[in-house]
């Protein structure tokens, strides 16, 4: 018996049968790599960066004559952990090219060559742990040098830039900036979800990497696009979806890309084959993510201050929520004073629990914030 896959993947991706839209973007950023441009993808978390990244990495003009790596710098917190994470994904890279793209690399990056291992099949593993590169500048450059000199031309996808900006090693942008100018034989992506860090990082002639890359913002998915996307793979699968469903899912998460997917993945599930997803199945559907949740988020409660607690407690309350050291917001809402909450505030931001633009506060987690609000009814 074959088993049926949910068309609306909430994780990874799987092929461009289930990848939605994009065909733009998807144009741009292509052909800005294949002609030798550095690009900064930068949007807001769970817009889809990241299966952007997959989709065009999938393109026959990328897959035929490209060296692809994707490296995730998200929870890095120094020049070790990158390189690290860089080592890694470029040793993952290259098994499909077998034994001699390995060895070509081991011979260039002789830092790491003792945690790394093949078996008899020539397959590489990765043995090494955060914390073992003992000179990681060395080591970039090493594996900078193997860019330079590899087969096939690179494109090197750095995901979650920004985080570089807060590494303690104060010249890491403009050492890493000088590597990527030698580098003929590849091409980077940059792709950050804090859009003022990685403004600032981009666009002030201060910063190393003030115009050195073409920016791309990444916008929402339009609404008649997932509509279309929602009813066929819903019709393909012997299912229907009544008129607005989706709209009503774009709109109340603001179409982001994550919770519209997770919405119509639950929607799907609780939709039998022969059956037709109506409107009253979103609150349905909500009630059973949120739950499933639950006991994730009441631990992140517990971990933090009370102080901390009660503010991500008012925010989600209001929903986006502005004026947050007014009076009359900490009032409603029972807070300590205007400086406190500011400092607390910056907690948050620092944390990445909440989020803010224009002045208006929102938490991330677009689900805890519902939760939060569910909480206080």
């Amino acid at each position: 018996m074959t088993i049926k896959i949910n068309p609306f993947v909430t994780y990874g991706y799987e092929s461009a049968e289930y990848f939605c839209d994009r065909k733009k973007e998807c144009e741009q950023l292509t052909r800005l790599l294949t002609n030798g441009n550095n690009v900064a993808l930068i949007s807001p978390r769970r817009m889809g960066k990241t299966g952007l990244l997959h989709h065009c990495f999938n393109q026959e003009a990328v897959s035929k004559n490209y060296n692809t790596f994707l490296v995730d710098i998200y929870a890095t917190k120094n020049m070790s952990d990158m390189v690290y994470q860089m080592g890694q994904v470029i040793v993952r890279g290259l098994r499909p090219w077998g034994q001699k793209a390995i060895d070509k690399f081991l011979n260039i990056v002789t830092s790491l060559r003792t945690g790394i291992s093949l078996d008899g099949m020539g397959n590489a593993s990765w043995n090494l742990e955060i914390g073992e590169i003992k000179r990681p500048v060395f080591t970039l450059e090493e594996i900078f040098s193997y860019l330079r000199q590899a087969e096939r031309p690179c494109i090197v996808a750095i995901d979650e830039f920004q985080a570089i900006s807060s590494y303690p090693e104060a010249n890491a942008e403009a050492m890493l900036r000088g590597l990527v100018q030698e580098c003929r034989n590849a091409v980077f992506v940059f792709s950050g979800s804090q859009r003022h860090i990685m403004n600032e990082m981009f666009s002030s002639p201060a910063r190393p990497f003030y115009q050195s890359v073409s920016v791309m913002n990444l916008p929402p998915i339009a609404l008649d696009e997932y509509v279309k996307f929602a009813r066929h793979h819903f019709e393909a699968n012997g299912k229907k979806i009544d008129d607005g469903v989706v709209e009503m899912i774009y709109d109340r998460f603001d179409a982001t890309t994550w919770y519209v997917q997770k919405m119509l993945n639950e929607l799907y599930s609780l939709t039998p084959e022969g059956s037709q997803c109506q409107l009253e199945m979103v609150d349905m559907a909500l009630e059973q993510i949120l739950g499933s949740y639950t006991q994730t988020y009441q631990d992140m409660l517990i971990q933090m201050s009370v102080k901390q607690a009660s503010l991500l407690r008012a925010i989600g309350q209001e929903g986006k929520a502005s004026q947050i050291t007014g009076s009359k917001f900490i009032k409603a809402h029972h807070l300590d004073s205007a400086s406190s909450v500011q400092k607390v505030s910056k907690v948050l931001l620092d944390k990445q629990i909440i989020t803010q633009n224009g002045g208006v506060y929102e938490i991330y987690d677009k689900f805890m914030s519902l939760w939060l609000k569910k909480q206080a009814l």
